[in-house]
């Protein structure tokens, strides 16, 4: 099989597990172009491990999203998953180690740094797709798939203490909230990006994001300028 083929294959399995508004294959697809994007801005990049963890880095992402516990890693589970799939598809096992090392290191909430050009390409990418005007889109429809109000009465620090596990992974992603994703997360993903055009879409993107989240602040406390 061909890598055309094996690419095929295992977009047809990652559809089949990707029920999540926020996480489908239409987010799949634009983390890939966004990886394609920035290689060309790199040297020395392998494609044959960029674009098989591009595909496969959430494929379990549905059952850290049922765990209300925070037990769940979809990064860690999802290279388990992935090192099965790629190993029926013969992939070499250099391959597999490496692809596995970008799905695992592919995520914000982690001590799990990425040490090649592929994982960082990888890890900004998915990160990229989380803000701007995109990462507004995805954020409320989490926040409808799941029940979530737009705001908490509980202090950030009081919240992150009850919902939170290590590195602030999330128990019950139905008490979460846009704002409280926004706080901890959004606002420092430029500042955790690796490569030079990924940083400069990074900062462009959450510009009009931190635009969007004070106006929207002001209108919910009814303290808009007009």
């Amino acid at each position: 099989m061909n890598l055309e083929k094996k690419h095929k294959r295992i977009i047809e399995i990652v559809q089949d597990k990707l029920t999540c508004s926020a996480h489908n294959l239409d987010h799949v697809f634009r983390v890939y172009n966004l990886c394609m994007l920035i290689a060309k801005y790199e040297n020395d990049v392998d494609l044959e491990i960029l674009i098989p963890a591009a595909l496969l880095r959430d494929i379990a992402r549905v059952e850290e999203s049922k765990d209300i516990t925070g037990e769940i890693d979809h990064a860690i589970l999802g290279s388990e998953i992935a090192e099965d799939i790629l190993r029926k598809l013969q992939f070499h096992e250099e391959k597999i180690e490496k692809i596995k090392h970008c799905i695992i290191t592919h995520r914000f909430r982690t001590d799990n740094e990425p040490k090649t050009i592929e994982a960082k390409i990888l890890f900004d990418s998915d990160k990229l797709d989380a803000i701007g005007a995109i990462g507004i889109a995805r954020t409320f429809m989490l926040a409808g798939q799941f029940g979530q109000r737009l705001t908490v009465d509980e202090p950030l620090k009081d919240y992150l203490k009850s919902n939170t596990v290590e590195n602030e992974r999330l128990k019950d992603v139905s008490k979460h909230t846009p704002f409280i994703e926004y706080e901890v997360k959004f606002k420092k993903i430029p500042g955790k990006l690796y490569t030079k055009k990924a940083k400069e879409i990074g900062n462009k993107r959450l510009e009009l994001m931190e635009e969007y989240f004070n106006k929207l602040k002001l209108e919910i406390e009814g303290a808009e300028d007009v």
